[in-house]
Order: structure tokens, then C-alpha cells, then sequence
């Protein structure tokens, strides 16, 4: 009997694949770093071969370090960055050009085009998200207009156009060799291209864009079976059974099931989910109404979301493009160092300001220097910068809900990182709770598979699962968390107006 579920985890910085017992626990992992293709300022593109040459690299890696087989795999999950863009030649497999990554910018003038007629919110009734280079759609229309030969082939049924998690499961389930060309609502609801309502692409607004419907994939629940792993692959046969775009994933592993309940991942961005259960309702506040997940033939499952740009890709800048920590985790150390931010603030909108201000003429800020100011200073203004742009969100959350968060879970990569919590804690003023598997983008693609096969029975089982770790208190007063605010919103606005037609 298969005793394991395997998730793909598929994201900006890394592909994984993690192994779950029933018990929610890591029995295994392998991971793989791909490429940040910067090829000017503004644009990021992945390479999606290496994405999926690593995804099969890392697969190989979680069963040979668990001595386990293809046997022992009840079902595969995926979870994948959402908004970034595929196309390939359904014919030959091949992509027609890099994937464009959910922070590249370079699709402002096509949201402008398509605002200039009805404005930034012309879809948002049907789609739930305001015209911006953030979700896919724009990236489609853009590489369609823009590579040589893309779109006479995309209108004779050629390409295909997915999200990461498209791009896997077509691959892993034979790709040229009879290939599932599908997604999940959850990834669907990024493109700007799906109705919230009736989940299924909405026809007008694909005309607006200029993209052709054969172009892109069924939209199936976030768990069911897609079909299984072909012969030609190490997890021949195994289903493949569950499908959450990652933010979503994370919400689903941190049992985030019920209405009201609300978790937020520190991962290359940072993302507050908050769940309206079956009902969709639309931000008054800058967030996002995106579909939280759907099982089976069950009602779609909604949610409020505040997504942040730039989170731990701060810290990846400090020490790639900057050179001041040679790993992620001296970052702790080096805030460490000083008492306080020295009065600098961090505003890091290398992709314009997302919720909840939606700033695209934003850029990324460094203000309040002094002499005084060190490196151990800029470091700790780097990690601040991430719990105040979550309080902007939580506030906005607070807003549209009308029922204020008493505590917030969770996840993530940053979530290590003590001091970050702490004064997460601190500039919320509510208490800070991380689970004891923090890996929860994984753990919940497993879960979703997993429940697909009968592996887990039902939503109270996974419940039973989840487990406190660490939780942190506030233990700033509210006249200085005040004063702290106040100057964080006073830097926000020094980094708007900066993109003209003279600057992009």
C-alpha cells in the first residue's frame, strides 16, 4: 500500500519536491535553484526548460533520499508561482520564448492600452483583479505580439499558454506524447481571463486581449485526478491529483479551510490570504478577489488577497546585487548587530507598489539616510520593510472583512527568521503563530492530492494535522508602533511618481 504523497513545488527561485507522510510530515526533499534572467531593467524571465529538467532532477532526489519507488507514491500535487506565463508549440514541446515572471513590468503599456477603455478596473467585476503586469494575461498578449511567427501559430492551434503548474503537468504526463493541457481554478483565476462566477474563460475578455481560446488549458477543481504520470517518467502511473497555485497551496496546508481564517507566506513575495468561504466579495480596499480552492464537484472556495511584490527577493538583492551577505541567513545576524532601523526605511517596489496601493509608477526606495547609518541598519530596514507592507494588508483585510484578525499564521522561507517575527508581532499588534511544518505551500498541494485518492478522508483529518510551533507576542507600545507607521507611510510615498516616459 502507497504509505506517501510527493508535491512539486514550483517556484520563483527553486523547483522542489517534497514527500508527506499521512501525518503531514517531511519524510524527504530535493531542490533545485534555476536562473533569474534579468534581460533589462524591469523585465524577469525563467527558462522553462531548466524549470522542468530541475522539476524531474528534484523528484529523483526526494525518492532516492527516502529509498522509496514509484509504489510507494499514493499521488502527486503540484503548487507553481502563479502569474508567470508559458507558451510552447504543442507539436514539439518547445517554448516559443522564456517565461515571463509574475514581478516583470515590461506589460505596462499594454494594461494602459487596455485600460484607456474602461480603465484599470474594466474587468475586475467578472475577474476579480485590476488591469496590472502582474497576472498573465498581459505576458500572453505581449509574447504574442512580440515574437516572430507566435501569433500566426497561435491562431492555427499550435501553442499553448499555462502557468507553471500547466507547463509540469503537461511535461510530466507525456507533453508531445499525449500530454493533460489543464489547470485549476485557483491558477486560472491569476490570468485575468477567467469569470469568478461561472469558472470557466470568459470569451469577451480573451477577445480583448487577442488571445485565441485554443491556446489554453481545461480548468479543472484543485483536486481531482488530471490524469497519471506517463511510462517515460521516474513516477510512471501515479496520478496526478492535485493542482494549487502556491499562495493558495499555503493557505490549504495551514488548514485555512473556514471562512474568516487568513494565513501570510514570506517567500519571494509576500501573500495574505483571507478566507470568504463560498461567497465572492470584492475589495473596497486594494485586494484581490481570487478563488481560495475547489474540491471535486464541491462549490468553489473564495478569498480576499493582499499580495506584495517583494519580500525575501529583498534579501536575495542585498546579497547578489549589493554583496553585503554572502547567505540569506546572515541577514538575521546582521540586523542583529544594531538596535534599531536608524531611522532608514526600505521600500522595495522594484515592480511598482502592489496591494494595497497598486502603484505601477512606483520604485524600489532607500530614505531617512544618515551618516550614522551602517549596513547592519540597511539590513533590518530590509526586513522590516516586509512586516510593514503585511500590516498595510492586514489593515486592508481588516477593512473589507469588518472583523478584525485576532492572530495571523504563518509560512514561508522568512518565517525563520526570529527577529522579523517578533517585530511582525510588534507592528501588528496581534500575535504572530508559525506551525510546526512550515513548508506549507507543499503540504498543501499533497493535501489536495492526497484527498483526491482517499489517501486523507476528509478536511478534519487534515485539521488534525496542524500543530503550533512558535508564537510570538507583541511587546511594542502602541505610541512608538504608531510613530514607526507613520514614518513607513511617509517613505511609501517617496516612491511613487518615479516611472515616467522617461523612465521605465
Amino acid at each position: 500500500m502507497s504509505e506517501y504523497v510527493i508535491a512539486i513545488d514550483q517556484g520563483t527561485t527553486s523547483s522542489r519536491a517534497i514527500v508527506f507522510d499521512r501525518k503531514g510530515t517531511i519524510v524527504s526533499s530535493g531542490q533545485m535553484e534555476h536562473a533569474q534572467i534579468f534581460p533589462q531593467a524591469g523585465w524577469v524571465e525563467h527558462d522553462a526548460t531548466e524549470i522542468w529538467d530541475n522539476t524531474r532532477e528534484v523528484i529523483a532526489s526526494a525518492l532516492s533520499k527516502a529509498n522509496l519507488t514509484r509504489h510507494d507514491i499514493a499521488a502527486v500535487g503540484i503548487t507553481n508561482q502563479r502569474e508567470t506565463a508559458v507558451v510552447w508549440d504543442r507539436n514539439t514541446g518547445e517554448p516559443v520564448y522564456n517565461a515571463i515572471v509574475w514581478q516583470d513590468t515590461r506589460t505596462q503599456p499594454i494594461v494602459d492600452e487596455l485600460a484607456a477603455d474602461g480603465g484599470v478596473d474594466r474587468f475586475k467585476e467578472k475577474v476579480g483583479l485590476p488591469l496590472a503586469t502582474y497576472f498573465s494575461g498581459t505576458k500572453v498578449k505581449w509574447i504574442l505580439d512580440n515574437v516572430e511567427g507566435a501569433r500566426e501559430k497561435a491562431e492555427a492551434g499550435d501553442l499553448l499558454f499555462g502557468t507553471t503548474d500547466c507547463w509540469v503537468l503537461w511535461n510530466l504526463t507525456g507533453g508531445v506524447d499525449g500530454g493533460v493541457h489543464a489547470t485549476d481554478v485557483t491558477n486560472a483565476s491569476r490570468t485575468m481571463f477567467m469569470d469568478l462566477k461561472t469558472l470557466s474563460w470568459d470569451l469577451d475578455i480573451l477577445d480583448a486581449f487577442g488571445v485565441p481560446a485554443s491556446m489554453l488549458p481545461a480548468i479543472k477543481s484543485s483536486s481531482e485526478v488530471y490524469g497519471s504520470v506517463h511510462t517515460s517518467q521516474l513516477l510512471r502511473e501515479v496520478p496526478v491529483a492535485g493542482i494549487l497555485g502556491d499562495q493558495q497551496a499555503a493557505t490549504f496546508g495551514q488548514a485555512a479551510f473556514q471562512a474568516g481564517e487568513a494565513k501570510n507566506t514570506y517567500g519571494t513575495g509576500c501573500f495574505l490570504i483571507f478566507n470568504t468561504d463560498t461567497e465572492i466579495v470584492h475589495s473596497k480596499n486594494g485586494l484581490l478577489t481570487t478563488v481560495g480552492y475547489k474540491l471535486g464537484d464541491e462549490p468553489a472556495h473564495y478569498a480576499l488577497e493582499g499580495s506584495i511584490a517583494v519580500a525575501g527577493s529583498l534579501i536575495q538583492w542585498l546579497r547578489d546585487n549589493l554583496g553585503m551577505i554572502t547567505s540569506a541567513p546572515e541577514v538575521e545576524q546582521l540586523a542583529a548587530s544594531v538596535q534599531d532601523n536608524g531611522g532608514t526605511y526600505i521600500v522595495p517596489a522594484f515592480s511598482g507598489l502592489f496591494a494595497p496601493y497598486w502603484r505601477s509608477d512606483a520604485r524600489g526606495a532607500i530614505v531617512g539616510l544618515t551618516r550614522y547609518v551602517n549596513k547592519g541598519h540597511i539590513a533590518r530596514a530590509a526586513l522590516e520593510s516586509t512586516a510593514f507592507q503585511t500590516r498595510e494588508v492586514l489593515d486592508a483585510v481588516n477593512a473589507d472583512s469588518g472583523v478584525p484578525l485576532t492572530e495571523l499564521k504563518v509560512d514561508g522561507g522568512m518565517v525563520a527568521n526570529d527577529a522579523l517575527m517578533q517585530f511582525q508581532a510588534d507592528i501588528l499588534g496581534v500575535p504572530v503563530v508559525r506551525p510546526v511544518v512550515t513548508e506549507t505551500t507543499a503540504l498543501g498541494a499533497a493535501y489536495a492530492a492526497g484527498l483526491a485518492v482517499g489517501f486523507w478522508k476528509d478536511l478534519g483529518e487534515l485539521s488534525a494535522n496542524w500543530g503550533e510551533d512558535k508564537r510570538w507576542e507583541p511587546r511594542m507600545d502602541e505610541a512608538e508602533r504608531a510613530r514607526q507607521l507613520r514614518l513607513w507611510k511617509k517613505a511609501v510615498t517617496k516612491s511613487m511618481e518615479w516611472v515616467d516616459e522617461d523612465v521605465k
